[in-house]
């Protein structure tokens, strides 16, 4: 038996060791789980693209800011973000097609693209409201205008602003385009009807260059986001009402629209930070509401693509 004893031992020291190797190859393997972990956290990290916003001259200032800030941010030093403007039509064209990651748009895709199929294919991301307001040279004389004189102004039935209680001044019509979603968004909220373009009036493409020519332009009149008015125009009131943060939201100014960030599908990676981004609340609450908009958050009313609104 005693001669037996160091064979014994010896045994059962070769199985203690052979149980710390196992314990130490799985607790080898769980470091490398985290090891992993720590890896697909420096990927993040490392997180690179190249993201085109394209559409909405109306949402590109805050998309424009909204990428500055994020390209700052050292864990997405690696995303480019660019943003171009060219209206809400353009930029649904373009991201259906493939040729932008996102489109801007003003309005719901269903409003500006037929094709069922294609709309089915892109993801909606409401990230504010955009207000539209009526605008007007300083030096018109009117502060107030009706749903009704509004259309005959946009439709070329009234051409001088005494008819509608101002100076005895030529109207000058500066529109938008047919693409663009805040022209969109403007006729069909505020006047209630499509309009044909008449001789003598002013389209531009951009929503910054409206607001130039409206200021320096007598007897001009246009329409613009929020985002864009100063005191360098008279901003309008409609049927009495002043189109305010607080105005919207309750639902007494009628003249507003979702602002939609679209993609093709599921965003990639960078996209997806890039849309949670906008949507945190340091860009909520900061820059969204610094530049004109309204959160999403803050309406007590919402709408369809059909212009349907409920409390």
């Amino acid at each position: 038996m005693f001669k037996k004893l160091p064979f014994i031992l010896m045994t059962l020291t070769f199985v203690l060791v052979l149980a710390a190797c196992g314990s130490k190859n799985d607790a080898g393997t769980t470091n490398g789980a985290a090891s992993n972990g720590s890896g697909e956290g420096t990927a993040a990290a490392e997180l690179s693209g190249n993201i085109l916003a394209v559409g909405s001259t109306a949402l590109q200032p805050l998309v424009d800011q909204a990428g500055q800030k994020f390209m700052a941010v050292d864990e997405y030093k690696n995303v480019t973000v660019q943003v171009q403007g060219g209206g809400s039509g353009t930029g649904l064209t373009q991201v259906s097609d493939g040729q932008a990651t996102i489109g801007n748009s003003d309005v719901f895709a269903e409003e500006k693209i037929d094709d069922a199929a294609k709309v089915s294919e892109l993801k909606d991301h409401q990230v504010a409201v955009v207000a539209i307001a009526p605008v007007s040279n300083k030096d018109a004389g009117v502060t107030d205008l009706t749903k009704q004189q509004l259309i005959d102004i946009f439709s070329g039935k009234v051409k001088n602003w005494k008819e509608v209680g101002g100076k005895d001044q030529a109207i000058v019509i500066v529109n938008r385009p047919g693409s663009s979603g805040t022209r969109a968004t403007f006729e069909k909220f505020a006047l209630g009807t499509k309009v044909e373009d008449i001789q003598g009036s002013i389209q531009e493409d951009s929503s910054g260059t409206v607001k130039k020519l409206v200021a320096e332009t007598p007897g001009a009149i246009g329409y613009l986001a929020l985002s864009y008015l100063d005191d360098s125009l008279q901003v309008l009131k409609y049927e009495g009402v002043e189109a305010t943060v607080e105005n919207v939201e309750s639902g007494a100014y009628p003249v507003w629209a979702y602002e939609h960030m679209y993609t093709k599908g599921e965003p990639d990676a960078a996209t997806k930070a890039f849309l949670d981004y906008i949507l945190s609340d340091e860009i909520q609450q900061k820059d969204v509401t610094e530049l004109g908009y309204i959160p999403v958050s803050g309406m007590k009313v919402k709408r369809d693509a059909a212009g349907n609104v409920t409390k």
